[in-house]
């Protein structure tokens, strides 16, 4: 899916800035209005680990108000309690870390192996965090959750139905 002139206009009045390191628009609304973002790796010889970036609006704020409610720490507890939630949990980072990899672009790839981040861009999952049974960002789940599929969106979906909610910007 490329960015058309309109999409990128919706994006930069959703994040309030032209994006840097846009690939394309991974998951879009059904009238074309970006969801989630493919981001690059590497951004002016810095690494950006986040292969997926919720760029809605409604949906950040929604997700956001979840977070406000402290269920990051409820379902940390979950992972730590359920062992096949947090098998699956574990496989959905390292097919994230997988998919990043697939997906980066060859000359970043090339450039991340010469700057001597192989080993970051291995270690860091989801919303670039190192400890794969911690969540850090429930925007960056969500994000994954609606490009690829993953178990805490997917819980996100069941309990607050985001999945049956209309997003406009």
């Amino acid at each position: 899916m490329s960015v058309s002139e309109q999409q990128l206009a919706v994006i930069t009045e959703q994040i309030g800035r032209e994006p840097k390191g846009l690939i394309k628009v991974a998951v879009a609304n059904p009238e074309g209005v970006p969801l989630v973002l493919q981001m690059r790796s590497l951004l002016d010889d810095a690494p950006f680990p986040t292969l997926y970036w919720l760029s809605s609006k409604d949906l950040c704020k929604a997700i956001g108000q979840i977070e406000g409610k402290g269920w990051v720490k409820e379902v940390e507890s979950r992972l730590q309690a359920d062992t096949e939630l947090r098998g699956a949990y574990l496989q959905n980072q390292k097919d994230y870390v997988a998919r990043r990899w697939e997906l980066m672009l060859a000359e970043d790839k090339a450039r991340i192996e010469e700057l001597g981040f192989t080993a970051m861009f291995t270690r860091y999952g989801i919303g670039g965090i190192s400890q794969w049974d911690k969540v850090r960002c429930l925007h960056m789940q969500y994000a994954h959750h609606l490009a690829e599929g993953n178990v805490i969106g997917a819980l996100m979906d069941q309990e607050f139905e985001l999945n049956l909610r209309r997003y406009s910007q």
